[in-house]
């Protein structure tokens, strides 16, 4: 299942770029399915790792998605996709409010999604510093701090795993204490 997942994810994403750069955007569904996969064995949430931007970013739909992986699957990511016609604070403190119900699996696969982009974002921030945030649609450092503040809130029951722990050390790295 995970392979048919990362082939899948594969196919979607084909052509598309991370944002801000030219790495193959299937970069980041992978990175994100090793981070889950090292806090589960679930093979749906791993396989859920890997299509988790599926909805959000690709012409897949979830009636395609359901019929290849199953209902669990199209539920954990769809609860991870956002709702592009909302405004971008208003998808993040949907997010944030989402967190304080979520289910452990669902909290995991949120942590893997958010890890991956702050690994990524603070590479870029050794390199760019402050101009980072000129690449994002919300142009605001203190936006982004606000809403990683909140999920690392959201996630606080996860703090035993060492995928928690380097996401907020990374936080304090780019944003400060």
């Amino acid at each position: 299942m995970i392979r048919r997942a990362a082939k899948f994810a594969e196919r979607a994403h084909e052509g598309m770029m991370r944002k801000g750069g030219r790495i193959p955007y299937i970069y980041h569904p992978m990175e994100v399915a090793l981070i889950v996969a090292q806090m589960t064995e679930d093979q749906e949430v791993i396989s859920a790792a890997y299509l988790h931007d599926v909805l959000e970013d690709t012409s897949v739909t979830p009636e395609e998605l359901e019929a290849q992986f199953g209902s669990r699957i199209l539920s954990l990511v769809r609860a991870e996709t956002e709702d592009k016609s909302l405004s971008w604070r208003e998808r993040k403190a949907s997010t944030v409010a989402h967190l304080q119900y979520a289910s452990t699996e669902m909290k995991i696969l949120t942590l893997g999604d958010k890890l991956s982009n702050m690994r990524s974002t603070a590479r870029d921030y050794m390199v760019m510093g402050d101009s980072i945030w000129q690449r994002f649609n919300e142009k605001s450092r203190e936006s982004h701090q606000w809403y990683m503040e909140g999920v690392l809130e959201g996630l606080k029951s996860l703090e035993g795993f060492p995928a928690y722990q380097e996401l907020k050390q990374l936080f304090k790295f780019v944003y400060g204490d």
